[in-house]
């Protein structure tokens, strides 16, 4: 059952804390909340390197109906995130290029959408990130019902308002605000260490013991 309301004020983390993901690599930061808080099968419809941060606003719609996420649009602040269940279902196009440009020019950092999109050609050309399930020319409908700024699921992610969102070339990941300072702080000790890494394999000096080390604890019988 999908409810007909709209909370309209969410709490955000500090522009300062947001701002430290920037640059960050979402496997990375994947791999300090456990591997998990990822979205999937979604795909990237920008140029490559194009990177994502902000505050996730919520959307809950049904698989055929935006009009949700127009409120959305006149609703979320600069730096937010539209985050948008729409239950996995590529049947209509919940967005497209107008309503992209619409949250650009309001200074929304982005658009995930677990459902489809349209206008990809045009989209591309924004430099505005947008990640969606797929594309589709059918336009949606604007009934109703919906919700916004309530706890949704978004590609097999969890999202509640007001937490940050980071995507890449790989995906989005989900950082939830209460655990935003120290998955941050991790975060960057895990970009230190891999390029610490990458030194040790262009020098020809990187250690692979591990690899055996666990085979060995886990009882693998190596065959000769």
């Amino acid at each position: 059952m999908y409810g007909f309301r709209i909370i309209a004020n969410i709490e955000r983390a500090s522009k300062e804390l947001i701002e430290g993901f920037r640059g960050l690599c979402t496997g990375n930061i994947a791999d300090v909340l456990g591997r998990f808080h990822t979205t999937i099968g979604l795909r990237h419809f920008n140029n490559p390197g194009l990177h994502m941060v902000g505050t996730a606003f919520t959307v809950r719609t049904t698989a055929s109906d935006n009009l949700m996420i127009h409120k959305a649009i006149n609703m979320a602040e600069p730096g937010d995130v539209i985050v948008i269940e729409g239950e996995g279902n590529i049947s209509r196009a919940l967005l497209g290029e107008i309503m992209c440009r619409m949250a650009q020019a309001r200074g929304l950092a982005g658009f995930v959408v677990d459902g489809a999109i349209r206008d990809a050609a045009g989209i591309r050309n924004l430099d505005f990130p947008v990640y969606a399930k797929g594309i589709n020319p059918a336009g949606p409908f604007k009934e109703g019902p919906g919700e916004i700024n309530v706890p949704i699921c978004c590609a097999g992610a969890v999202v509640h308002p007001g937490d940050i969102l980071v995507g890449d070339d790989d995906g989005v990941v989900v950082i939830p605000k209460e655990q935003a300072e120290e998955v941050l702080v991790k975060a960057k000790e895990k970009a230190v260490e891999e390029a610490e890494i990458f030194k040790q394999i262009a020098a020809g000096t990187v250690d692979r013991t591990w690899v055996d080390k666990i085979l060995q604890a886990k009882g693998c019988k190596i065959i000769i």
